[in-house]
Parts: structure tokens; sequence; C-alpha cells
């Protein structure tokens, strides 16, 4: 066995970043020095980085119609394999959790692969990679009209949190409306703490779609709202995990009015709007996805293409994510069933059908990252609360 005395530790960093998940792991009972660089939240940051993008997967959540039970699985493309249902390119995962109340759990969202879900005010953490996962304490804002939550990762303190936004009133888009309760749970705290985010809430602003995942990027978490002030139309609320204030940006070329159905997403590393387009306020007939080139340049707003669905035949659909090849992994859903397909927008067809039946409405689809957070804790373990 190799002594962690005579080995320098650059290289014997790099030897460990260079090895699967499941050896890190194991490796951690060489030595106390070996748990304890591998659990380091220096490692762990480190690793992330080096493994940002893990090839060309995506983690997808789904209901499963037969069951009635949620279900995750891995998807990847293999360019040298046509056989959609390949095990190489659809791999389960296993979910350590069920539900209590219902038949599945409501998603937050993710950030980095690390997947945030709740029951209630029953919070969990769970991180596919290392198979483990952690219950939060119950928050301790109660008693609200309605909550918005969202996870996300602080790029200041390197840190993953969970945001919830509390109202406090039915109807906030009247001036002087009391603005919302703004809660933060730290991963390294352990902890929920009541910020003073609210403060910075702009007027007449609200969150739409509260069944929709906010999108995580660039130490922040993005919400599609609506400005009901002079400029009655959609916006995007941002709230940065840093110092905790809202900010507001403005869609591109002010073209989306207050109907528009928008929902905020990341494409290729860079904040982006999944537009739909609708027919008789019914089913969605198009979809254009736009792109922030530049961060914070509303003037970089970029429409990088758009799909008509009315080529792929189906009732109705929705786009779960993006692959890197700039795939498109696309929820069809038809009079016989909801299924999963990959759609390339440049040659603008359908280039698989992944081969599996979903429930319509729960579907959920994020990029796979390798990622180290949790490693240091027990499954299931309860935090305090502050």
């Amino acid at each position: 066995m190799l002594d962690l005395e005579y080995l320098p530790y650059d290289v014997l960093q790099d030897i460990l970043h260079g090895l699967p998940v499941k050896s890190l792991i194991r490796f951690r009972c060489v030595s106390k020095s070996w748990n304890s660089l591998i659990t380091s939240p220096a490692f762990i940051n480190s690793n992330l980085t080096r493994s940002h993008s893990d090839s060309n997967k995506l983690i997808v959540r789904y209901l499963d119609v037969k069951y009635q039970v949620e279900r995750y699985k891995l998807i990847y493309e293999d360019n040298d394999n046509n056989d959609s249902s390949s095990s190489e390119q659809i791999q389960d995962l296993e979910f350590p959790l069920r539900c209590s109340r219902w038949d599945y759990f409501q998603l937050v969202g993710s950030a980095n692969g690390l997947f945030c879900l709740h029951e209630g005010n029953r919070f969990i953490l769970w991180n596919p990679c290392i198979r483990k996962f952690i219950t939060l304490p119950n928050p301790s804002i109660i008693d609200v009209f309605h909550c918005y939550l969202a996870i996300g990762f602080d790029l200041r303190t390197d840190d993953y949190k969970v945001v919830r936004i509390a109202y406090q009133s039915v109807n906030v888009r009247c001036e002087g409306a009391k603005p919302p309760l703004v809660e933060v749970y730290s991963v390294s705290e352990g902890s929920w703490r009541v910020t003073s985010g609210g403060d910075s809430y702009p007027h007449r602003i609200t969150i739409r779609n509260w069944h929709c995942q906010a999108a995580s990027l660039n130490g922040a978490v993005y919400f599609t709202a609506e400005d009901w002030g002079d400029a009655q139309s959609s916006i995007v609320l941002s709230f940065d995990l840093g110092d905790e204030v809202f900010r507001l940006i403005s869609l591109p070329n002010g073209k989306f009015g207050l109907d528009a159905d928008i929902r905020t997403s990341v494409f290729n590393g860079l904040l982006s709007l999944i537009c739909y387009g609708r027919q008789f306020l019914s089913s969605v007939k198009s979809c254009s996805v736009w792109v922030m080139k530049e961060y914070g340049v509303v003037d970089s707003w970029t429409k990088q293409f758009t799909i008509d669905f009315n080529m792929l035949h189906c009732v109705d659909w929705k786009v779960l994510g993006f692959l890197n090849n700039d795939h498109v992994l696309v929820e069809k859903i038809q009079a016989y069933g909801t299924m999963l397909l990959l759609y390339d927008p440049e040659s603008q067809q359908q280039v698989k059908n992944l081969g599996f039946s979903i429930s319509a409405r729960y579907s959920y689809a994020a990029n796979y990252v390798r990622n180290l957070t949790l490693l240091d804790k027990p499954n299931d373990v309860v935090s305090k609360r502050k």
C-alpha cells in the first residue's frame, strides 16, 4: 500500500481525481489522512470543477405509469450504436426514498447533480452520484400563503443552498403589499436562516409557474415572473445566493407579455429561456430557445433555435433538457401515451425514441455531474436548526 507520507500531496490529489467515484469512496478507509483529504471541501470542489461536464449525460426523473412511483434514469447518447433501447444509453438509477404522503415527491430542482425534493415541510437533499441523501430540519417559516422553492450553488462560499420565498398575502400585485419572507438552508451550516432578502424584492412582481423548477447558474437562482407595473410584461427574477438580493433581468426586446409561457433553463452553460407558443390556448405548437450570450447584458439575448412541433405529430410536448451536442430531450404527449425522444434542432428531426412510457407533467431532466457533496455525511442525517 502506498504510504501517504512518501507521496507528494499534489501528486496524490491528481491520482485521486482520476479515480472513479466508487474507488474514492472505498479509499476513504485507507487512512484518516486519505479520508480527510477526499471529504475536504477543497477536494470536493476541485473534483467538481474537473468533472463538471461528465460526457453527454442527463438524469431524467419521471413518474412510472404502471406503478405510480417516481423513477430516475441516466440517459446519454452512443454515437456508435443506433439501438435506442441499449443499456449503454439508458441506465436505471436507484432512488432510495419513498414518499409517505403521495406517489411522488415534489421536486425543488437540482444544482451540480445534487437534487432537492420535498413533501410538505420535509426537505431532502439527494446525491445520486454517491447514492447518499440527508433529511433537512423543518423550516422555521410556517403559516404562509404560498412558497416558491429553489436550490443553487453559492460561488462565494462553495456552498449549496435551498431557498424558500414565502408570500404572506394573497394579493401581491398591489403597491404596498407585504414583501415575501426569504429563508435559506445552507449545507455547510446545516440549518435554515431567515434572511433580509425580502427587503430587495421588487414591487408588483410575482413569480409564475409554481410547479416549474428555477434555473441555477452563476451563484444565483432564476424564476420567470410577471411585472404588473407599467411594463405589464414577463421578466426574469433572480436571487443571488451570495449577497441574498433579488434582481430583475429584462427579456429579449420586451417581446414577451404577461401571457407568455416561459421557463428558465441552462443551455451550454448560459442562462436560457424556453419559450412555448400555443394555439387556441391549448396545445403547444412551437418552442423557441433564447440564450443570454453575455451574462447580465439584455441586448445579448439571442434566439438559438425554434422547434416546430407540428413536425413531431404529437398532441402536446415539453422540452426537458439539453445534451452537450445540442440535442434536445423532449417529452412527447400523444393520445396513446407519453414518450421521451431526442430532437436535433439543426436538422429539425427526431433523432431517437428512448422507448419507455411515462406520465406527463411530472418529468424533469438535469445534466449529470460527478459530485462528491454529502460524502462526509451519513445517510439521512437530520441537522440542527438555529
